[in-house]
């Protein structure tokens, strides 16, 4: 592969999303997409080399249209990162937070600071996202509009910043997968720890589900993730799974074996580094 110069997101400028990239790549260009779709076409169609995608939130729970973009998005996993998302209520130059009459942000982030914006007098006013949000309402100019957003879009959009880390659990945490056109799967030999990612339809048999996945536990490999998605009759699921081993590894290799038996239309979508933040042993659940 070579060596990128973009990233593609879905959102504004200043979105959590443009955070992470800035974070896992301060190098490349981000580029903003309207949508998760648009994002993957991105990537596909080489306007930009990379794609950041949210997958998980630890109050939101799962990003659901992302998992249904993956198996047909022709893209391929080579990495992960966890970022704590911490929310920040904006206004124009010189608002206050009694000015505020509606609260503008992503259907996601309204409710993950429910609490706080039960205490305000407020209407909430859903968005795409985050920083589409902050950037409307610098646009507006009216000090009875505010945003729920990040620093960055305050500081791209000229707001002020009026309350800070109001989201309603401290820990508040987006898993983002690293998607590339091509798989860039780590050496078998490098010595740190490694998640493959799949996704599968099983038979319809009896116990198929607990057959395929006997392969893993009877080879030492635990699954850190799996979900389930019907098809349009409800009578085949489709599931995806992040299992902590090596594609190329003995054991896996093993254990793909037997899920063939009780599987079928098994699709990889990459090998890559295991985050830090899953092996830390962390007392306090904010610290990355």
């Amino acid at each position: 592969m070579k060596k990128p110069r973009s990233i593609a997101f879905q959102g504004a400028h200043g979105a959590y999303s443009d955070m992470a990239c800035r974070a896992v790549y301060p190098g490349l260009e981000t580029v903003p997409c309207n949508s998760f779709d648009e994002a993957f076409a991105a990537v596909n169609e080489g306007r930009a080399d990379l794609a950041m995608i949210p997958v998980d939130n630890t109050i939101a729970g799962r990003v659901a249209d992302v998992h249904h973009l993956m198996p047909e998005g022709e893209l391929f996993i080579i990495g992960e990162h966890f970022q704590l998302i911490n929310h920040m209520l904006l206004g124009v130059k010189g608002a206050k937070i009694e000015d505020l009459k509606y609260v503008h942000s992503h259907v996601h982030a309204l409710p993950q600071c429910r609490k706080y914006l039960s205490s305000l007098d407020v209407k909430p006013r859903i968005h795409a996202d985050t920083a589409g949000a902050a950037q409307e309402i610098a646009e507006r100019q009216d000090k009875a509009h505010g945003a729920i957003a990040s620093t960055l879009a305050a500081e791209i959009y000229g707001l002020d910043i009026l309350a800070t880390e109001i989201e309603d659990r401290s820990y508040n945490t987006t898993r983002f997968l690293i998607l590339a056109p091509e798989p860039i799967v780590p050496d078998t030999d490098a010595g740190k720890p490694v998640i493959t990612s799949l996704f599968f339809q099983v038979r319809n048999i009896p116990a198929a589900l607990y057959k395929a996945l006997g392969g893993f536990a009877t080879n030492g490999l635990s699954l850190t993730k799996l979900e389930s998605y019907v098809d349009e009759t409800f009578s085949a699921a489709t599931f995806y799974c992040d299992i902590e081993g090596h594609a190329e590894s003995r054991a896996f290799k093993l254990a793909l074996e037997e899920l063939g038996f009780y599987a079928k239309d098994v699709r990889f979508l990459g090998t890559y580094p295991a985050h830090e933040f899953r092996s830390r042993n962390r007392k306090d659940p904010t610290e990355l």
